[in-house]
């Protein structure tokens, strides 16, 4: 019997970011579903679920792996910038200004009063109140 199962699942695509996405917003959905009692939710949630499935038992690893490729793309840049939003907050010596010129980050130390900015892209002088 267990070699059967194994048998199953060998040479399927398995579990990528987007299959572990699609399982976030299932479990949203259904906890919308539960609260609401709404039937939309559960259907769309089941619908997701039912394409979650079916990509991770294709052996259609190029096709698969292509959506994923297309999902990092649209989803790395929000993450980075939520992780660049906690690593600012958490950041309670240094300010984060822009250049006003090339609109590059510059990380500057707080409480200093008027100091002269140079913003190492452009050469840029600025002076700002930090």
């Amino acid at each position: 019997m267990m070699n059967k199962i194994k048998n199953f699942f060998m040479g399927r695509y398995g579990m990528d970011q987007l299959y572990r996405f699609i399982m976030v917003i299932y479990i949203i959905l259904l906890l919308i579903s539960m609260i609401s009692g709404d039937q939309v939710y559960m259907y769309i949630a089941f619908a997701l679920f039912i394409y979650q499935m079916f990509r991770a038992l294709s052996k259609n690893f190029t096709a698969r792996r292509k959506e994923n490729d297309s999902f990092l793309k649209l989803w790395n840049p929000v993450k980075y910038k939520f992780a660049n939003l906690k690593k600012r907050f958490r950041d309670k010596t240094h300010r984060y200004l822009r250049c006003p010129k090339c609109r590059t980050e510059i990380r500057v130390p707080k409480n200093k009063g008027k100091i002269r900015i140079t913003c190492p892209k452009c050469s840029e002088q600025f002076i700002r109140n930090v």
